[in-house]
């Protein structure tokens, strides 16, 4: 961990010979200078200043580091775990691979464990760490639809009108998104003090129909998380069809949608339709990785009070009746959404970085390669293997070696 430490760079800073991925077009010969943490212009190689230091690239693509608004854990741990071995462990592996801010997403546990989750997350973000930026917590749960826990612990499930909302708000400071089931009994006045509240009021693990979701948005519902897992679809009532979460998730303007990409938990079809109905302005990849990414096929692990084992390079149920979460960190799914789904590099770069900084309100400072923003970069290799990451101008040492000369 200690190879993580930043190091300030105090001169300006060029990559040159990559390819730079912007959010509509990729620029080739031509460099991204930074310098104070920032960057400040795409410039052409004959207008550098005469002595500043470059980096060559060796033609690879340069691109913001990727945001991951919905990540649990990796390497056997995860953020339900107040520790600092956990949060290091987890942000570490992320910055490795080429992630380079995200938010710390917690599972349905009992809310003694979640409040003691976001007292650690607090102390955590008030200094520097290493790995990736924390930029707030998710809390995924508790308040979800037992038909639709999936593998959210049934055990710690509530409703939000049942009096423990208030324990978790006192750390709204920390709290930068709260998913839950927008029919359960107090969901509205819930979604209502989370956007009043600046909290991203997101709908997921429910059965809601395309109404209850409408009445959610006019109180402030704006994101869906994980698009197919754990929601409600069509039922029929006699002749009539009632969509559910599903079709409101498609179909309804003013939500951003997420899609966990690792050609596990949902098939080129799926992905496709959710990239057309959505779009590539509204929709964000998210890893919803757990404990048990970065782990070898067959390793058990644990997320709040269940135990789940990771087969077919997928987080699954130890009786296999649902997925646990996906294994695969967010770098691994830009190849899918390029090669299995079709979708041009810009936008797919676009749907992992500048996507999901618009849904938590931090894309005038991350997610895209544009002067004035934080100097938050990945180079990678062909196979999105990150070769190199830097985070507000600083290089990940285990990478970058303290001369950045060589590619």
């Amino acid at each position: 961990m200690n190879d993580f430490v930043r190091h300030p760079l105090q001169a300006p800073l060029a990559l040159v010979n990559g390819r730079i991925v912007l959010p509509d077009r990729v620029i080739d010969g031509q460099a991204l200078l930074i310098t104070d943490g920032k960057i400040i212009a795409v410039a052409a190689l004959d207008d550098l200043p005469a002595d500043v230091a470059q980096v060559d690239a060796g033609g690879r693509l340069i691109t913001p580091g990727l945001i991951d608004i919905h990540t649990h854990g990796a390497l056997g741990h995860t953020f339900n775990e107040p520790t600092a071995a956990a949060f290091g462990a987890i942000t570490v592996e992320n910055l490795r691979r080429g992630v380079t801010s995200l938010l710390a997403t917690t599972a349905t546990a009992p809310i003694d464990d979640l409040v003691a989750c976001l007292e650690f997350a607090r102390g955590w973000m008030a200094g520097p760490q290493p790995g990736s930026q924390v930029l707030g917590v998710h809390l995924e749960g508790p308040y979800f639809h037992p038909a639709q826990a999936g593998a959210q612990d049934p055990a710690a499930l509530r409703t939000p009108d049942d009096g423990s909302v208030d324990r978790l708000l006192a750390y709204a400071d920390v709290v930068r998104m709260m998913s839950y089931a927008p029919e359960l009994p107090g969901a509205l006045e819930l979604t209502r003090r989370l956007a009043a509240l600046g909290i991203v009021p997101a709908a997921g693990h429910s059965m809601a129909r395309d109404s209850d979701v409408e009445a959610a948005m006019a109180a402030g519902l704006r994101h869906i998380i994980h698009v197919w897992s754990a929601q409600s679809t069509t039922v029929r009532e006699g002749p009539w069809r009632k969509p559910g979460l599903l079709e409101a998730s498609l179909a309804f303007d003013g939500l951003s949608v997420e899609m966990i990409a690792d050609h596990k938990h949902l098939p080129r079809t799926l992905m496709r339709l959710a990239y057309k109905a959505v779009g590539a302005d509204r929709l964000c990849i998210v890893s919803d990785a757990t404990s048990g990414a970065g782990l070898p096929e067959g390793s058990r692990f644990r997320m709040g009070g269940l135990e789940y084992e990771v087969e077919d390079g997928v987080g699954m149920m130890l009786d296999r009746s649902s997925f646990a979460g996906s294994s695969t960190l967010l770098n691994q799914m830009l190849p899918v959404l390029v090669d299995v789904v079709g979708i041009p590099l810009t936008e797919a770069v676009r749907i992992a970085t500048l996507n999901p900084a618009r849904v938590i309100g931090v894309d005038g400072r991350k997610g895209s390669l544009e002067p004035g923003k934080d100097a938050d970069i990945a180079i990678f290799n062909a196979d999105f293997t990150a070769w190199r990451v830097m985070v507000g101008g600083t290089p990940a040492t285990h990478y970058c070696s303290p001369t950045l000369e060589q590619p």
